[in-house]
């Protein structure tokens, strides 16, 4: 005979709690409610089309190719319709209140920025030893050894050993200070003089330095930024009271498609 285990809201409650979850979970209900007011305040609406585009493009992108596939996303999850359908509303309302509050705004704050978006194409590997860590910048510097070589001898991550310390394109703010400036000024290619952060040794080349573009991933990554910035504003203007009730038990397959 099968053993069962009964959970209820008290256990998922006392779990969060003692897995120091709770902070996370509690900034994004907070998060959704702000959203939510916000939207309500200006009106933002939405209809049968944008539920369904946008429902469509979730099953794309969490490759949900057929109804089977969906039916599993959303038991695995312990989702309803209602629940999914709410989830796709959600996404709509955070999206359209954001291009209403941002959207006229991103060209101005890419030229004032530019700069932060500038990227790097960049190799890495970390040293714990200075004087070893020049000794390889000097024998780079007169083509005795290969950024490769080095980072097959002294990376032990796996893909990043393969890669030759390839950290791929990264950006300022990606970067420690004393990193982002040396790397940005950088005339490529070009190796870099050892630098010394709380992290280690860096050496690093620094393969290319690519000019920020507003191209549609810089725009979301800006619409991204400004809307962070506006929720942390509108957060530390709340008091927030919480009121946990868990007289009601939960069962977690419930409303779940079969």
């Amino acid at each position: 005979m099968n053993k069962s285990i009964e959970i209820n809201r008290q256990d998922i409650f006392n779990h969060l709690k003692i897995s120091c979850q709770l902070p996370t979970i509690l900034e994004g209900v907070v998060t959704c409610k702000v959203i939510e007011q916000k939207a309500a305040e200006i009106g933002i609406t939405v209809n049968t089309e944008d539920i369904q585009q946008a429902a469509d493009n979730f099953r794309l992108t969490q490759r949900l190719r057929n109804i089977q596939d969906t039916q599993a996303w959303l038991q695995k999850h312990h989702l309803s319709l209602d629940d999914f359908e709410h989830l796709i509303y959600t996404n709509i309302v955070s999206r359209k209140l954001v291009e209403h509050l941002f959207g006229d705004r991103v060209e101005a704050w890419f030229y004032q920025h530019q700069l932060d978006y500038a990227g790097a194409a960049i190799y890495e590997v970390f040293l714990d030893d200075k004087d070893i860590a020049m000794e390889l910048y000097c024998a780079l510097k007169e083509r005795e050894i290969s950024f490769h070589e080095i980072a097959r001898q002294y990376i032990t991550e796996p893909s990043w050993r393969r890669s030759g310390g390839y950290r791929g394109i990264v950006r300022r703010k990606e970067l420690k200070s004393e990193v982002s400036r040396a790397v940005f000024a950088a005339n490529p290619p070009e190796f870099l003089k050892p630098i010394i952060t709380s992290t280690g040794i860096h050496v690093i080349l620094v393969e290319e330095i690519i000019q920020p573009k507003l191209d549609e991933q810089i725009r979301k990554q800006i619409l991204g930024d400004l809307f962070s910035q506006w929720l942390k504003q509108q957060t530390e203007k709340l008091e927030i009271k919480i009121n946990l009730d868990f007289k009601t038990p939960l069962s977690l397959n419930s409303k779940v498609l079969t």
